[in-house]
């Protein structure tokens, strides 16, 4: 009998290196799953909002806490606390999924990257436009990056409920475009939706990520540290007036995305007997921290929080800001609000044109092409579903608009948008050539 590395097989036979190479698939089925919790805390807010008590929510989330060290305060309504502190975790989040895509995934080649980046630059650029075009002059023209966003759940969620029947290549595709989409978001937050910024506790910021770049170059991984120096980072940037969220994805982009000993795997022990039976604790000791060499920080700590993010931060996020009173205003002035306009039509029309309009001439150029076994009504599917902007849209809203009947157009043209964008991507879906094989 053979002997083989210990940990080299899962309990399934599975080899451990096919299992360290499963992160996309992960992060697609916590996506899937979180996309049903964040539907009901969606749910429960409209319901809560619209309901006899529907004052309560108000007063809830307006609730002011406050935190203080000294002659230091930080105080701010309970809402505030969710969009700019839990929030930053999200965005830590993407900021690892979006390190881990350039270094080790679908972004790593000019050629690869090449077409959800032709096409999320145009489901960027046209719903802004069209957004614009509505609002060009008023006092809602600000609100021009709303409809650019692509909910990463929700879009991945509804695209789930086709199952195997819809090709891989277009899962990756619609998962790249988000990555894209939320590298413009962040850059659009931090150029366009931040105010009053104040230079020293900007550089205190900035000083504080070279000295996360510092501890690491020098082996520091002490978890503790790292809490505390992206705490203080995370507060200088929200003191600083850039916003707070920026600090999480700044985080994120500085973690490792490469092994810490690529070698690890390699020098897990030979087991001469037969099987685990034979496991001794020091090498499975052994085994457990040469697993953990091997795997990216970056991939760990995404594999950690993912869940928390996807099940609890996200879902508490829609809880506060998705609770839209609808018996405050009318169908006839949702149906004419130019706010709600331009962002339904930005969403909808705008990402498919977007999308599928951009990737279509950077093909005839020349600059990209399909992947294998995709066709273009089933990139035009994907382009339906990017437009589920939700999360980001309504985080975007709460950063555009101080104005409170703005807020409210906006969270109505983005709720009214999701539902019509997940539908048009499923009946474009079920209408492409392949798409039930």
């Amino acid at each position: 009998m053979s002997s083989e590395p210990i940990g080299s097989r899962s309990s399934g036979g599975r080899p451990i290196e096919k299992n360290l190479l499963r992160p996309v698939r992960e992060f697609l089925d916590t996506e899937v799953a979180g996309a049903g919790v964040l539907l009901a805390a969606t749910v429960v807010a409209l319901v809560w909002a619209n309901s006899p008590v529907g004052a309560s929510y108000e007063s809830l989330w307006s609730t002011r806490l406050m935190i203080g060290l000294g002659r230091f305060v930080l105080e701010q309504d309970l809402q505030h606390w969710v969009n700019d502190g839990l929030m930053a975790i999200f965005f830590f989040v993407i900021g690892l999924e979006i390190k881990r895509e350039l270094v080790r995934g679908e972004l790593n080649e000019p050629k690869k990257a090449a077409l959800p980046a032709v096409a999320a630059v145009g489901g960027m650029v046209v719903p802004g436009l069209i957004f614009l075009a509505f609002n060009r002059g008023t006092s809602a023209a600000g609100g021009w990056g709303i409809p650019m966003a692509t909910d990463i759940a929700f879009a991945l969620g509804a695209l789930a409920l086709f199952g195997r029947r819809v090709p891989s290549s277009v899962r990756v595709f619609l998962l790249s475009i988000a990555i894209v989409d939320d590298i413009g978001a962040i850059v659009v937050i931090a150029l366009f939706y931040s105010e009053g910024i104040q230079l020293v506790p900007l550089l205190v910021a900035v000083a504080g990520i070279a000295v996360v770049v510092g501890m690491r170059r020098v082996g520091i991984w002490w978890v503790p540290i790292y809490v505390f120096v992206g705490a203080g980072i995370w507060l200088a940037t929200l003191i600083s007036g850039v916003h707070a969220t920026i600090a999480g994805v700044a985080l994120g982009l500085v973690t490792p995305a490469h092994p810490l000993d690529p070698s690890a795997l390699d020098r897990i022990p030979f087991l001469p007997g037969a099987g685990p039976s034979w496991l001794k604790p020091e090498i499975a000791r052994t085994t457990r921290l040469r697993v953990q060499e091997a795997v990216p920080v970056a991939e760990r700590l995404a594999h950690a929080l993912h869940p928390w993010t996807s099940y609890f931060v996200i879902p508490l996020f829609a809880l506060a800001n998705a609770g839209v009173t609808f018996h405050a205003t009318g169908v006839r002035a949702i149906l004419a609000s130019n706010v709600v306009r331009g962002v339904v039509l930005g969403l909808v029309v705008g990402k498919v044109v977007g999308i599928w309009g951009f990737a279509r001439i950077a093909q005839r150029m020349g600059v990209v092409q399909l992947p294998e076994r995709t066709s273009w009504m089933q990139l035009a599917s994907a382009g339906g579903f990017a437009g589920i902007g939700f999360t980001v849209s309504l985080f975007i809203t709460e950063l555009a608009f101080s104005d409170a009947a703005l807020v409210t157009e906006a969270k109505i043209g983005i709720l009214l948008a999701s539902v019509l964008a997940a539908t048009l991507g499923s009946i474009v879906l079920r209408m492409a050539p392949g798409a039930y094989r």
